[in-house]
């Protein structure tokens, strides 16, 4: 590759930037009038401007960013996560162009896009998956008699859906009419795709997932699991790697069923496998993302794999360099998605100016982020701030090192995760790991979060702000360097 086109921005973008400085592959950015003055544009070699801040009008308009790769001479796009990263028309179009994705095929996009095309894909490797039913459902009665067949409580599921758009828990018959009408109305104006169909909803659920990785050789490999049980509004807040509760025994027959799953459809490059836990640890395959995750940092840290690497390097046709046996979990590893967001009101997006914006230093911490102090929140995008990740030697000691940067993190002007993020894992039910997917309805109310004076926490942003004033950039990372070249905050 000459040179690579991010289709994205803010963290991920930059995330993705670092590595391909690492590799020596010059990059180019792409940005909205929203991100003029971000991090990661300054910090590409070159940055192509495509429109107004709306992101139909800019990051999801794919003519325009394959126009800026023939412009700049980018031969590869990275799409990092969200916008054009599963979308299989962008996929067809970049090849039609001469033009690398970074990423699976359009084919594998389009089977694993699908939950019911993904679930008749995956049928004959034998892979557990929940009770329910194979094709959509539109007829209320037909519903009701599969329902009463696998029991109540069910789950209406949108095929196309994601992010608990189009989905709707049922416990009773006379609920089911009115429920998968709100649920088809969703999944159509969501996606377009007003498809459903039907499961068995799993008792304590646990959100568990498997990296994967696989070449055009034929090599598929995993690298272990990531909890992501604790979410709101069916969107995870808290990762972490590997899971507490999973054996050796189960790892890895959960490795080799996502590693089926990236053969079923003839994946390539990174992939995520997501997979739900009921109480007795029986695991069920729900979906395959088709890009790089979120959370992907945890298992960096735990195995030691740059995964933005290995995705070029499989794009430009490479072997995997390892094997199964090769990869090993080395101590744990915790993310907290810093969103913009208020957890005393129902974890509301919020917007405003960073007032003060300073992040955690030290060993065996590792900050992704997009902005920097005094620039605003857009209202246009995901509300994420950073990402904010520990690795420790286990797991306690990973949890209390996650809460000591949680209070070295200064951020004023916004609501924050932060708070949320220190009450969740230390939390009993955390700490013993003893929680599912319902975490924050069982155990958390805005009151709980309370319990500090609001006095005080005026004074820390004057002190933050303060700081701010006298501190030069340059000296705050040379008094604490972030993780392995990870973070170099200063763009060119």
């Amino acid at each position: 590759m000459k040179k690579i086109l991010i289709a994205n921005r803010g963290e991920i973008a930059l995330r993705v930037m670092r590595t391909a400085r690492q590799m020596g592959i010059p990059t180019v950015a792409v940005y909205s009038a929203a991100d003029t003055r971000a991090p990661f544009v300054r910090y590409a070699d070159e940055a192509v401007y495509l429109g107004p801040a709306p992101s139909s009008q800019s990051y999801l308009d794919m003519n325009k960013i394959i126009q800026a790769c023939l412009d700049t001479g980018a031969d590869a796009v990275h799409p990092g996560y969200g916008f054009l990263s599963e979308n299989a028309v962008f996929a067809r179009k970049l090849a039609d162009a001469n033009i690398t994705l970074i990423g699976p095929s359009p084919e594998a996009m389009e089977v694993m896009g699908s939950k019911l095309a993904a679930k008749a894909a995956v049928k004959e490797y034998g892979i557990p998956m929940v009770p329910g039913t194979d094709e959509a459902v539109r007829d209320v009665e037909e519903a009701k008699r599969i329902a009463v067949e696998i029991g109540f409580p069910i789950l209406i599921k949108a095929s196309a859906g994601g992010g608990g758009k189009g989905m709707r828990i049922v416990e009773r018959a006379e609920d089911l009419a009115e429920q998968m009408e709100r649920a088809i109305s969703e999944a159509e104006n969501a996606f377009g795709d007003g498809a459903v169909f039907i499961e068995r909803f799993v008792n304590s659920p646990r959100h568990i997932e498997i990296q994967v990785l696989a070449d055009n050789h034929g090599n598929v490999v995993h690298l272990f699991e990531r909890e992501c049980s604790i979410q709101r509004r069916h969107q995870k807040v808290i990762e972490e790697a590997p899971s507490s509760i999973l054996t050796p025994e189960i790892r890895e027959a959960m490795g080799k069923s996502a590693c089926d799953v990236a053969r079923a459809c003839n994946y390539r490059g990174a992939g995520t496998v997501e997979f739900l836990m009921d109480d007795k640890l029986n695991y069920y395959f729900l979906e395959m993302n088709t890009r790089l995750q979120v959370e992907h940092p945890v298992t960096e840290m735990i195995t030691g794999k740059d995964l933005v690497a290995e995705q070029i390097r499989i794009a430009q046709g490479e072997k995997l360099s390892f094997a199964q046996d090769d990869l090993s979990i080395n101590g744990h590893a915790l993310e907290l998605r810093v969103y913009a967001e208020d957890p005393l009101n129902d974890f509301l997006p919020d917007i405003g100016k960073l007032e003060a914006y300073r992040v955690p230093v030290g060993d065996g911490i590792r900050v992704d982020d997009g902005y920097e102090e005094g620039m605003a929140i857009p209202i246009h995008y995901d509300p994420m701030i950073a990402k904010l990740v520990v690795h420790a030697e286990n797991r306690e000691t990973a949890i209390n090192k996650l809460i000591a940067a949680i209070d070295d993190y200064r951020i004023a002007g916004i609501a924050t995760t932060l708070e949320f993020g220190r009450f969740a894992v230390n939390h009993e039910a955390f700490r013993s790991g003893e929680f599912d997917t319902l975490f924050v309805k069982q155990h958390f109310t805005p009151e709980k979060l309370d319990r500090f004076n609001p006095e005080d926490a005026e004074i820390a942003a004057m002190a933050a702000a303060l700081f701010s004033e006298n501190i030069q950039q340059e000296e705050l990372l040379k008094n604490g360097q972030h993780m392995a070249g990870w973070l170099s905050r200063k763009g060119r």
